[in-house]
Formats: structure tokens, C-alpha cells, sequence
């Protein structure tokens, strides 16, 4: 019997190791959650970066590689999170002015946010995965997607026809090392 309890708890302790990423963040579903450094490119190969206070995405080679944005994240839910830029300080955001639903960046530290108020759904996107690739749908405008348009270094943007061609909404998102 100490035997099985032995490779029981090797199991768990790999399960563990294997899925860290997931269990970190919600041990209990009420303990908050540390932000966490990602990598994003679109699947044309543009990563983002900041221009004139704009979060772009184009071609970054040679020195201007160190101008990429990693994406910071605090996890809402198991699918949904907050996404900020510059350690968190930078968050992006859903913003509805009029008729018109566009991607904003505001200066709230992400770390600061409270998953439970409504007025925080603005900063929440749902992470999608299908193969590599990632989508993120925001929680406060369901059907509006983060995107990039086909051009390189244009600002990134919100689309709520994710199936244009004319706009990229699968992105490869990785967490960095």
C-alpha cells in the first residue's frame, strides 16, 4: 500500500509540474492570481510594439527587436484575463464611444483590477485556442475580436467580422521565459 501512495503522489507532483500554468492561478478559484509575461505575434509574424502611446504590430528586426511588447496577464476565470502592456501598468481595453467599439489602451495597473466589477469587463478578453493558434474575444462586446490588419505596422484594433480577410485575428501566444 505505500507503494501505490508513493506513485500516487509522484502523479499529482507531475500533473502539478505539467500544468503549472493553470493550477497557479486558481488553487482554490479565490486566491488572486500573479501576473504572467507573454510573447504575441500574429500568424502573418508581426509582433506588437508601442508607437506615439499605439500598441502596432509589424516586422521588428536587427536592435528594433527590443521594442516588442510581451503581453501581461492575470487571469479572470479559466479562459477569461486581463491583458496589459509595460509590467502591467498599460492595460488594453474595449472601449464603446457612440456607435463605434474600438481597442484602447488605459492607464490602470492590471494587478489592480477586481475580477468581480462589472466596470473591470472592459479590460477581460476570452482566450480562445484552436490548434496554435489564439483568439481573444472581448468580455465586454462579445462577437469583437483583437486583430491586426493585413499591413504591418498599423495600430492593433478590435474587429467584430473575424472571418475578413483583411484582418488577423489568430495569434500565437506563448508564455515567455
Amino acid at each position: 500500500m505505500e507503494v501505490c501512495r508513493c506513485h500516487h503522489g509522484y502523479l499529482i507532483s507531475l500533473l502539478l509540474f505539467l500544468f503549472h500554468s493553470e493550477t497557479a492561478c486558481y488553487p482554490l478559484g479565490k486566491r488572486p492570481c500573479e501576473m504572467q509575461a507573454f510573447r504575441i505575434w500574429d500568424v502573418n509574424q508581426k509582433t506588437f510594439y508601442l508607437r506615439n502611446n499605439q500598441l502596432v504590430a509589424g516586422h521588428l528586426q536587427g536592435p528594433n527587436t527590443k521594442l516588442e511588447e510581451k503581453i501581461d496577464v492575470v487571469p479572470v476565470e479559466p479562459r477569461a484575463m486581463f491583458l496589459g502592456i509595460h509590467g502591467g501598468k498599460l492595460c488594453l481595453a474595449c472601449v464603446k464611444s457612440g456607435n463605434e467599439i474600438k481597442l484602447g489602451l488605459e492607464p490602470v495597473n492590471i494587478t489592480d483590477l477586481s475580477r468581480n466589477k462589472e466596470e473591470n469587463k472592459r479590460f477581460a478578453f476570452i482566450r480562445s485556442d484552436s490548434g496554435p493558434t489564439t483568439s481573444f474575444e472581448s468580455a465586454a462586446c462579445p462577437g469583437w475580436f483583437l486583430c491586426t490588419a493585413l499591413e504591418t505596422d498599423q495600430p492593433v484594433g478590435l474587429t467584430n467580422t473575424p472571418q475578413d480577410a483583411v484582418q488577423v485575428t489568430k495569434f500565437y501566444f506563448q508564455q515567455d521565459q
